[in-house]
Parts: C-alpha cells; sequence; structure tokens
C-alpha cells in the first residue's frame, strides 16, 4: 500500500476509535519509521441486558405456586379472590422464567409465589441469578414487582459461583426494627463510603399506588460520586477504579441472590382472615452489566450456553485471567484504565530466552539461569507456591489444584493438615494429610470410631456410638466408664468377684476345697509320699 493510501487508513482508524468511544477498541495501526504496526490499549466489552443470559433458580422447592392450583386475591381488591394459579395451565401458570421474558402485546407475565396461607411461618423465597462468568454492573439493577413491592428483602452477591454470598444491600419498611441498621439514602453517599452496605426504606412501605413497582440497587448514583451528575466526568470515574481500594470490586459479580423476607402488606398489619392476598410476583429483572474481561477483551460472545471474553494482548481465559502459552515472560496482570484516555494494556509478551535455551516457567518466574556442571536451564525463584526446574510442582505442605490449569496462579493449594491429628504438615498429591493414630479426615482433624477429640485423638472406651460401657456403666465425659459396685474393668466388664464367693457372698465349695489341698499335695510330692 502506498503512502498516502496508510495514511488515509489510520485517519480512519483513528476516527472509529474515537466514535467507538473509551476502552472500546484493543489495539489500532499506528505508523512509525519502521512501517504500520500494532498499537496495544486496555479495552472492554460494551454493557449489554444480562437477562438474556442469565440462569434463574427459585427456592425453596414448592415455593412456586400452581401445584397444586390456588386462588389468590390482591391487595387492591383483597376481596375478589376470582383469580387462579395452575401449573398445568399455561395461560394460568406463573413459572420463574417469566421474570426473565420479554413482554409482548402489553399482557404482563409474572412469576408468582404460594400465598400466605401458612402464618404465621414465614413467606420467604430465594431467587438465585447465574451467568456462569464474572460480571461488572453498569447501572441500576431494576426488579419489578406486581401486586405490591415486599416489605423485607436483601439483595445478595457471590464472588465466587455461589460457594459464599455478602449482602449488597437491605430493603425494610422500618430499617433500624427489622436489620438493626439506621435508613440511608443512596445519596448521602460520599467518596470515602462510596461502596457501603446500606439499608434502605424507600422501595419497602406502602405506596397504593400500581405505578409503584420498581425496586432498584442504585449504581448510577455511585458512579456519579465519581464522575459528576450524568456522568459528565468518566476520567474521574475510571482513575478511581485504579486507585481506590475494593471499588472495582464493589461492583464485580458472578451471581446475584434475592431474599423475599416479608411480603406487601399494604400499610397494615397481617390480617389473618384473608391471608390469600399476600404473596410475591416478579415481572422483570434488568441487570445492565458488562463481561469482565481484565481490560483485555472488548468483545463477549455467548458461546455453548456460555458468556466466553474474547481475549486479545496475548491473554486466555474465560475472563482473559491469564497468558497465553508461549507468552509468559512475565506474571499476568489486568489490563490498567490509566494513563487516560488509552489506558495501559499490560499485554502478556512472549517467553524470553535469557541463555538462548527455552525456559518455560508457567508465568511463575521471571527469570532462568543456566547450571553448567548440569547442563540444565532451570527457573529462579519460582513463586505461587510452586518449585522445580519449570515451576511444575508444588512446594512442600502444597497440592496441585487439580481444577487450575499450570499456569495458573491458583494452581498449589495449602494443605492445612490440623497439626494436633497429623503426623506433619504435608499431603498426597490428591490433598489428603498423613494422620496420627485415632485421627481420619482429609485433614486430620476428625476422630475415628474409639477415639475422642482433646488437642488431637485419644482413645475413647465409651464412644457413644458404640455403646461399650456394659452391665450398667455409665460413660462419664465421654471419656471412661463409671462401673456399680459389683462391677470393674476399662468396659465394666469384669465382676468384682474375688472367685471364692459368687456374687450374693456365698463360698464357691469347689473353690474352697482346691485352695485347701494344693499345698499339701505340694508337700507330699516333695517328700516322695506321694506321686502321680
Amino acid at each position: 500500500m502506498r503512502p498516502q493510501a496508510w495514511t488515509v487508513a489510520l485517519l480512519l482508524l483513528a476516527l472509529a476509535a474515537r466514535a467507538l468511544g473509551q476502552y472500546d477498541l484493543c489495539k489500532s495501526l499506528v505508523s512509525t519509521d519502521d512501517g504500520a504496526v500494532w498499537e496495544q490499549y486496555a479495552c472492554q466489552p460494551k454493557a449489554a441486558p444480562m437477562k438474556e443470559y442469565m440462569r434463574i433458580r427459585v427456592e425453596p422447592p414448592g415455593i412456586t405456586c400452581g401445584n397444586p392450583p390456588e386462588r389468590f386475591c390482591t391487595l387492591e381488591n383483597p376481596y375478589l379472590c376470582s383469580d387462579e394459579c395452575d401449573a398445568s395451565n399455561p395461560d394460568l401458570a406463573h413459572p420463574p422464567q417469566l421474570m426473565a421474558d420479554r413482554e409482548r402485546g402489553g399482557l404482563i407475565t409474572y412469576w408468582q409465589t404460594i400465598t400466605w396461607s401458612r402464618f404465621p411461618r414465614p413467606l420467604q423465597a430465594n431467587i438465585t441469578l447465574s451467568w456462569n462468568k464474572t460480571l461488572e454492573l453498569t447501572d441500576d439493577i431494576q426488579i419489578t414487582f406486581e401486586y405490591g413491592r415486599p416489605t423485607v428483602m436483601v439483595l445478595e452477591k457471590s464472588l465466587n459461583y455461589g460457594r459464599s454470598w455478602q449482602p449488597y444491600q437491605y430493603y425494610a419498611d422500618d430499617c433500624m426494627e427489622v436489620f438493626g441498621m439506621q435508613p440511608k439514602q443512596i445519596r448521602s453517599l460520599t467518596p470515602t463510603n462510596t461502596t457501603s452496605v446500606i439499608c434502605t426504606e424507600r422501595y419497602s412501605r406502602w405506596v397504593g399506588a400500581k405505578s409503584e413497582k420498581v425496586v432498584r440497587f442504585e449504581v448510577r448514583p455511585r458512579f456519579e460520586v465519581f464522575a459528576g451528575p450524568r456522568m459528565s466526568s468518566m476520567d474521574g470515574l475510571y482513575t478511581r477504579m485504579e486507585n481506590m481500594k475494593g471499588l472495582r470490586d464493589f461492583f464485580t459479580f458472578t451471581n446475584l441472590r434475592l431474599r423475599l423476607l416479608r411480603p406487601a402488606l399494604g400499610g397494615t398489619y397481617v390480617q389473618r382472615d384473608n391471608l390469600l392476598k399476600y404473596f410475591y410476583a416478579i415481572s422483570n429483572i434488568e441487570v445492565p452489566a458488562r463481561c469482565k474481561c481484565n481490560l483485555h477483551a472488548s468483545q463477549c460472545v455467548f458461546v455453548d450456553g456460555n458468556l466466553q471474553c474474547v481475549c486479545e494482548h496475548n491473554t486466555a481465559g474465560q475472563d482473559c485471567q491469564r497468558c497465553k502459552k508461549g507468552f509468559k515472560a512475565r506474571t499476568w496482570k489486568p489490563g490498567s484504565y490509566l494513563p487516560s484516555p488509552n489506558g495501559s494494556p499490560n499485554t502478556c509478551a512472549q517467553a524470553g530466552m535469557s541463555t538462548g535455551s527455552n525456559c518455560e516457567c508457567y508465568g511463575h518466574s521471571n527469570r532462568c539461569s543456566y547450571i553448567e556442571y548440569l547442563n540444565i536451564v532451570t527457573c529462579v525463584s519460582c513463586k505461587h507456591n510452586t518449585r522445580g526446574q519449570n515451576c511444575q510442582h508444588c512446594r512442600l505442605g502444597f497440592f496441585r489444584n487439580t481444577s487450575a490449569e499450570l499456569d495458573d496462579e491458583n494452581v498449589c493449594i495449602e494443605c492445612n493438615c490440623n497439626l494436633m491429628g497429623s503426623a506433619h504438615d504435608r499431603c498426597n498429591i490428591t490433598g489428603f494429610c498423613q494422620c496420627k493414630e485415632g485421627a481420619t479426615g482429609t485433614k486430620c482433624d476428625e476422630c475415628i470410631p474409639g477415639y475422642y477429640w482433646k488437642q488431637g485423638c485419644y482413645p475413647n472406651m465409651c464412644d457413644d456410638t458404640l455403646l461399650l460401657c456394659q452391665n450398667g456403666g455409665t460413660c462419664v465425659e465421654n471419656q471412661r466408664c463409671v462401673c456399680p459396685p459389683d462391677f470393674k474393668g476399662v468396659l465394666c466388664q469384669q465382676s468384682r468377684c474375688d472367685g471364692v464367693k459368687d456374687c450374693n457372698g456365698v463360698p464357691n465349695l469347689a473353690l474352697s476345697l482346691a485352695a485347701l489341698l494344693c499345698p499339701l499335695l505340694s508337700l507330699l510330692t516333695v517328700t516322695g509320699h506321694f506321686s502321680l
């Protein structure tokens, strides 16, 4: 291509980049003295309505109405109970997937629970939303309730695919009474507490208007604390995202969960004469977010039922969370929003050879060394609890995480052997520790039957599960048997009778004669007057 043509092409690319917006491009061609080269930028996918991809799980089993069919009323017409929920009839069913469907022709469809006919037992439901992908919120979460918003609710998030949960926001008609928290308005947050978990009363009090349906988790006002009104200074937000510890993580999640704890009451106490008007119904859930790609991708695609970042900068993985094989000359890092406006891509570099020989350290070392007398190249100062010539083994006290690839920072997991129950702090390749006598379990922190735990495992002769105390003996402190007067032994298994008397105190004639004759027989044998 002629120089003039290159100039035109580069100008068009630059204009396209400007039109796309900040962090929309991962790279572009630039002209240099050596010709056109790719210039790398930090990049992220566009925001999208994530309800298109979410999986919904409702608990407990049987909380969805319709099986068996059930009548219900509404708070607006509490004594006109002509509506019915019937799971076997498509026109009367209200399954969970209707929380994420597209309303067509003005017909509102919604998920609905059973009514509160079992009052005073709590009417509670959990709604778990999952994507099998790490996401970042970009705007307010909105949940649309039909027939009244809950008076008590909690929104939670998980960062580890539902293994653990943390609160995002509390909702109640009286925050102090229900959660022991002073109610707060989102507009009262400042740069120092913008990631606070608050309780709000704004969405829980009964207003009696059908238009008041939406409950929000307000994200945009938190962004505006740094970006200014109407998000006019995005550089300020991105700078804070980079420099303020925990800010980016606050908007990051893999799963969301709604805990519905008390339904709408219509502004009164629970009226027990008409419990069919109390239930939950959700017609829509909006989750505006983007795929988290660690600023290494501008596209996120839906492949084989899962969202997947289209990784750039020589990165790989569902979240672009590691360097590609062959590009691990230095430790993987996420991209950075700084310096503005293009950020730092932190591109993974091709593995270099410090001695002229190939040295693969799987991203756990940045340096190799040649050992002349062994004629080998070895990695130096392996990190992430690895060891070996190529940092391919785990240090003592750690074992291989089989669910992680060899170049993952979490490839080695600590054994965590119980110091009281294990022989040492090392474990085998499956994570099992070597236990002392009486101890068991993966970490040697349990006891086998017949032993009890007291800073280690000790013999337990009256283990409750073995019922070893006999003859009316009693187990004391789960450690020893206390026997009744006529018995003895560790398990009270022996009679205290001395052999001369039976257990009723009567002399045993046979034993008494034997006791008298034994000395006489011995004497006769010695003197020769008696022989066998």
